[in-house]
């Protein structure tokens, strides 16, 4: 009879530790996810020049963002993500590339 009361309190226990709600990240009360930002940076002493923008609704998620590269061209990444079909970006290219003149270590 001990037994028997010690197998049942232990599944009762067992029982309400489970918990009730989706673990925390994996579940809104508000809903799927919504947002909108962007951001830019222009230095112009340093050269730094870069920024994104990113919009989600629910599952679908599209930006894109950007950078001076070295070499005097602007490099643009637009990217969308639906769903479970991944990642998908397109890189592009804005300007030509331009190198100093070799004046280093022979």
């Amino acid at each position: 009879m001990i037994a028997k009361t010690f197998v049942l309190v232990s599944l009762v226990a067992v029982a309400l530790s489970i918990p009730t709600q989706a673990p925390y990240g994996h579940s809104d009360p508000q809903g799927p996810a919504k947002y909108d930002f962007n951001y830019a940076v222009r230095d112009d002493p340093s050269a730094n020049d870069f920024g994104h923008n990113e919009a989600r609704d629910g599952y679908d998620t599209q930006g894109s963002y950007y950078v001076q590269l070295p070499d005097g061209r602007l490099q643009q990444i637009t990217y969308y993500v639906n769903g479970d079909s991944g990642y998908v970006a397109e890189v592009s290219y804005q300007g030509e590339a331009t190198y100093p003149a070799h004046g280093g270590y022979q």
